[in-house]
């Protein structure tokens, strides 16, 4: 009875934690490598939650792993750590080793500041699942271009029917059927974008097939269930080439070889000694530690991309937030390492958030049909969390250029949606 109430008490804390700072449990999920549908589970309770997830899911949702099981008190001194944080608040040097005496001395204002800072949170999260969707979702884009056109032609109308002039019992009696038959298009266009765009709030549902796949990877592993399970023909294909791929590696390199090899190594693990202790290529090994995850890469993740810079494989690292399909940093090391195939580079960066990583970056050539077929290139990443901060030297990177907070990026090439002032090259 007792393991019951704590399980009860955690997966309350949880979901409270994440709603406090307005995330989404298909984002939560992803970044600590389960299914949304998983969470969801956990958060109402009819799932155990085990030492290692709770340590996950509390550095994704940046608290102790304590506190998602006890007091509200250090909740609230995390909320305002978390205000304190923003980069809005880049300048204005708050005394945060005053935090607790202010929370208890005013926790009225303590209240305000922490509802306003989640409010503000919580836009900034929506704007960038809208500028997303602007951006990415076809049927939104097919459906904003039929509203103009509609208004367009009804300003049209209207513009002729105003004019001085005379104009014949017939003409007058087209324009206005022709009024009516567009209202009416508009009318039902509006309605099904409204009803599309208040799907944007179902948690827990894929936007893109690639989402779907990574999910899918991340719930059930070379391991689960058949890719048919997927919804969309396009997650199916994507999924079973990607299955096929992950078997390949595992009879290339079986997990008790791997897991042997790791632990004769010893500690810290070098990945391309490994490799060559193995007498392995280094491409597989780093695939096949993100896929076993043996002790020192518990929380790996991998990125691969092709000789154009497009991202082919996603498996996200414990704490480590991708962004959506189509978008990255430039300043990734992943995109370093096409510039040198063949060369192994090692780099330690941090996120906007302050995450530490430990990088591996690999690149190789092919040529698949032979010598008179085409050069191809394809870049490997594999990310480790630190246990400890970052490194002074660390080289800061982001998600994207569209949600990084980063003023004075020198590769930034849009301007941030969530700081409108920066602009291309890091100009504010």
């Amino acid at each position: 009875m007792t393991g019951r109430s704590a399980n009860v008490l955690t997966g309350t804390r949880i979901r409270e934690r994440r709603l406090a700072l307005s995330r989404r449990q298909a984002e939560v999920a992803r970044s600590i490598g389960i299914s949304a549908a998983y969470l969801n589970l956990i958060e109402h309770n009819r799932r155990p939650v085990g030492p290692d997830l709770i340590a996950r899911l509390a550095a994704e949702l940046e608290v102790p792993a304590d506190e998602l099981a006890e007091g509200r008190e250090e909740i609230r001194i995390a909320a305002l750590r978390e205000a304190a944080a923003h980069p809005v608040a880049v300048g204005t040097s708050p005394e945060l080793d005053q935090v607790t005496e202010y929370l208890a001395r005013y926790p009225g204002w303590s209240a305000l500041l922490i509802a306003h800072a989640r409010r503000a949170g919580g836009l900034e999260r929506q704007l960038v699942d809208l500028s997303d969707r602007m951006t990415q979702d076809p049927y939104l884009l097919t459906t904003l271009h039929e509203i103009l056109s509609a208004v367009t032609a009804v300003r049209s109308t209207a513009a002729i029917l105003v004019e001085e002039g005379e104009i014949s019992p017939e003409w007058r009696r087209r324009f206005h059927q022709n009024l009516h038959q567009d209202s009416q298009r508009l009318s039902l266009t509006a309605q099904a974008l409204v009803a599309h765009l208040d799907s944007f709030e179902a948690e827990g549902q894929a936007a893109t097939p690639q989402e779907e796949v990574e999910a899918w990877l991340a719930e059930a592993g070379a391991d689960g269930p058949d890719p048919s399970t997927l919804a969309s023909d396009a997650a199916q294909a994507m999924a079973a080439v990607l299955l096929d791929g992950l078997q390949a590696d595992r009879a290339a390199l079986p997990d008790a070889v791997l897991a042997g090899a790791v632990a004769d190594a010893g500690r810290p693990v070098d990945p391309l000694r490994l490799a060559g202790l193995l007498d392995r290529p280094l491409d597989l090994v780093l695939r096949r530690l993100a896929d076993l995850r043996p002790p020192g890469f518990e929380g790996a993740g991998l990125l691969a991309c092709d000789g154009s810079g497009v991202l082919t494989l996603r498996r996200a690292a414990q704490g480590f937030a991708l962004p959506r399909p189509g978008d990255s940093c430039a300043l990734w090391p992943l995109y370093h390492a096409l510039a040198v195939p063949q060369v192994a580079l090692s780099r330690t960066v941090v996120t906007p958030e302050g995450r530490g990583f430990a990088t591996l970056s690999y690149a190789q050539r092919r040529q698949p049909r032979g010598l008179d077929g085409p050069l191809l290139t394809d870049a490997l990443m594999l990310l480790m969390p630190l246990d400890g901060p970052a490194p002074a030297d660390a080289l800061p990177i982001g998600p994207a250029c569209r949600i990084c907070p980063r003023l004075d990026c020198p590769a930034r090439r849009e301007a941030s949606i969530l700081m409108p002032q920066a602009g291309p090259g890091g100009r504010a």
